[in-house]
């Protein structure tokens, strides 16, 4: 098996290394996510919001509240939402440059979509790259072996 470990000329422990830490900063991700949670309360202290990935888990009105009127009220409750989903997607995006670092992140990639772009045509290029050279290294053994 030690013949093949740079077949041809891949680091097969370093890959397996850089895919094991892919999967640990995934789970890290994982476990980060869904513990963040977006805050918001209107400027009146009416309304108070909890905003989590599973979508709004508290909606909280004051006593007071009640005295707005329906319109005053379901627009002081539509802003504190939007509010706290933007809280939480701020904090969403700390919790990945914490697992990722700030260029690995790969929040930035949805943010700019030219930028993903650009990471899988290199992606598609680093695999035709590879693939010729495999079918360039089995083509030379088929010749050896005079297949």
């Amino acid at each position: 098996m030690d013949e093949y470990q740079n077949f041809p000329g891949i680091d097969v422990d370093r890959l397996l290394k850089i895919a094991e830490q892919q999967v640990a900063q995934a789970e890290e991700a994982q476990k980060a996510l869904s513990a963040v949670v977006g805050r918001a309360s209107d400027a009146d202290n009416l309304v108070h919001v909890e905003f989590g990935g599973q979508g709004l888990r508290e909606l909280e009105l004051r006593p007071k509240a009640m005295r707005l009127g329906s319109e005053e009220l379901a627009e002081k409750i539509k802003a504190t939402i939007q509010a706290a989903v933007a809280d939480h997607q701020a904090r969403v995006e700390e919790a990945m440059v914490e697992v990722y670092g700030e260029e690995d992140n790969p929040m930035r990639l949805v943010k700019d979509p030219d930028a993903a772009l650009d990471r899988l045509r290199s992606a598609e290029a680093a695999y035709n790259r590879t693939f010729d050279s495999v079918m360039g290294e089995l083509t030379a053994i088929s010749r050896r072996l005079d297949l």
